[in-house]
């Protein structure tokens, strides 16, 4: 399902990996980052119909911030990955977007889930 040493993984290991206190782990065949909640997945599916699923296997799943959903959910680059759709979550492939955007989308994923003492950190390194 994923190669480790996938140059996009490294790209989002990258990112994902510099959050305070974030881990990775395989979960369902996939790269999942998370702290005590999972914050950003490498690689995804949508359901295209019963039992069948299309494949984004060089992408990224992430819970977007509240107030940019409705928003990123109308921009056409984004997809609703089958099983965490209907919880808010987004996908996007990498090829769609820059290391900014990345970066951007897995720290509002990361402040929605980490819990509070992390995402000080995140504001605040110095309140470790």
């Amino acid at each position: 399902m994923f190669r480790d040493d996938d140059p996009q993984l490294a790209v989002v290991r990258r990112h994902a990996l510099a959050l305070p206190d974030a881990q990775e782990k395989v979960s369902h065949g996939r790269p999942a980052f998370f702290t005590t909640k999972v914050f950003a997945y490498f690689g995804g599916s949508v359901r295209l119909a019963p039992g069948e699923f299309e494949q984004h296997d060089a992408a990224v799943m992430v819970l977007p911030d509240a107030a940019d959903e409705p928003a990123l959910q109308q921009d056409p680059r984004f997809w609703s990955p089958a099983y965490l759709g209907p919880s808010g979550w987004l996908g996007i492939d990498l090829a769609d977007l820059d290391e900014p955007e990345l970066a951007e989308l897995l720290d509002a994923s990361y402040r929605r889930t980490a819990p509070a003492r992390l995402v000080r950190r995140l504001d605040d390194p110095e309140d470790a």
